[in-house]
Parts: structure tokens; C-alpha cells; sequence
């Protein structure tokens, strides 16, 4: 909710802080549940719909107002990425398959609050956001694995730093307004760029005698 009202007065760089705070909060809220017991101690609470609901509103619903609101989508590409970012999340939200058996994801996993975070740092030519909103839409729905950088095993001693790294560069480039001339966006493309194919790669390179298989 803080983010939203960010995001209505169009102060990004205080909207972003606040999803990056919900970012870093969803990275462990899952572990402390599984070592609290919350399906035991808790059981009238569904702790995966709740997650879901959260994770829309976080990853999916405020980054595409956001990316409507802002100046980076003119006219009617903003309206095409809207539609196409909140109805492709919201059916794969709701597809049973978007876990795989390693805990990573079957397809884009729908952050784009981390693709508009860095297309409000590097602020590039409306057809490449519009072209990368339309291809991972697509991906949602394709047999592409994209890592869960807490929970997929294979690699994890990388991924999970790279994920903290990538909340550290998000908040600093948030806190700086995005400056150009700061670090924070170097690191937040390459930090970017491995979560984005770390899954790819582990598909095109398996572990011997343990096929990557979706």
C-alpha cells in the first residue's frame, strides 16, 4: 500500500524503495515459515495464496501502473503493456505449473517489479521495454526455467548473493534518483542479467546424470 501511494503521486524512487523493502521481505518469509511450521501451527491460514496475493499486487499490479504512469511508455504502448503484463501474470499466477521440481520456475516468473526498476534506471527507447514485455509474456508460458534464488539448489552459493546484490543496487539506485553516472546501474544489469538466465543456462548445461527436465 505504501508503494501504491508512492506510486499515485508519482514519486518512483520512494515507490521503488518500498518494493525493494517487499522484495527483500519475500526472499525469507518463506523460510521462516517452513521453520516455524506454519502449515502445522497455523493451518487455517493458506500461507501460498497469501503469498500469490502479495507477490501480485508487489511483482506484477504496482510496476505496471507505475510503468503506465511514467514517461518511459508514450500513448497506446503504455496501454499494450498494461493489459499484457496484469492479464498474462494474473494466468500464470494461476497455473498450477509454474513450480518445477528443483523449486525453480516454469517460465518468467512475473518480476516485473524488477524489469521496471531497471527500466526506470536505464530509461532505453520505448520498443525495447515494449519488446521485453512482450517477450516475457510469452516466456511465462513457455518450458524455460527461471531460478528461485532462495530455494533452487544448483548454484545457489551464486544466486543467492546475486539477489542481495541485486536489492543493494536497487535501493542505492532508488536512494541516488537513478543517477546515470552511478554504479548502481551497472550493478543492477548485471545482477539482472544472471537471474535472467541463470535457469536457461542450467537447462543448456545439466548436471551429469541429472537432466534439467521441467
Amino acid at each position: 500500500m505504501l508503494a501504491m501511494l508512492a506510486a499515485i503521486d508519482r514519486e518512483w524512487e520512494l515507490m521503488f524503495l518500498w518494493l525493494v523493502v517487499a522484495f527483500a521481505v519475500d526472499g525469507i518469509d518463506g523460510p521462516l515459515a517452513r521453520k516455524y511450521d506454519v502449515q502445522k501451527n497455523a493451518p487455517q491460514f493458506d500461507g501460498v495464496l497469501l503469498d500469490l496475493i502479495i507477490d501480485y499486487l508487489t511483482y506484477v499490479f504496482i510496476p505496471a501502473f507505475a510503468l503506465f504512469k511514467s514517461d518511459l511508455l508514450p500513448g497506446w504502448t503504455g496501454w499494450v503493456a498494461i493489459i499484457v503484463i496484469t492479464y498474462a501474470s494474473a494466468m500464470y499466477f494461476a497455473d498450477a505449473r509454474m513450480k518445477t521440481r528443483d523449486n525453480s520456475f516454469h517460465g518468467f516468473p512475473g518480476c516485473w517489479n524488477m524489469l521496471v526498476l531497471v527500466m526506470f534506471a536505464v530509461e532505453p527507447n520505448f520498443w525495447i521495454i515494449l519488446g521485453l514485455v512482450a517477450v516475457l509474456s510469452v516466456a511465462m508460458f513457455l518450458p524455460i526455467k527461471f531460478i528461485h534464488p532462495v530455494r533452487t539448489e544448483r548454484w545457489r552459493r551464486i544466486s543467492l548473493p546475486m539477489a542481495l546484490a541485486w536489492t543493494f543496487f536497487a535501493g542505492w539506485a532508488a536512494w541516488v534518483h537513478f543517477d546515470p553516472e552511478s554504479w548502481a546501474l551497472w550493478g543492477l544489469v548485471v545482477t539482472s542479467v544472471y537471474l535472467l538466465f541463470a535457469g536457461v543456462t542450467q537447462q543448456l548445461f545439466p548436471r551429469k546424470g541429472y537432466p534439467e527436465r521441467l
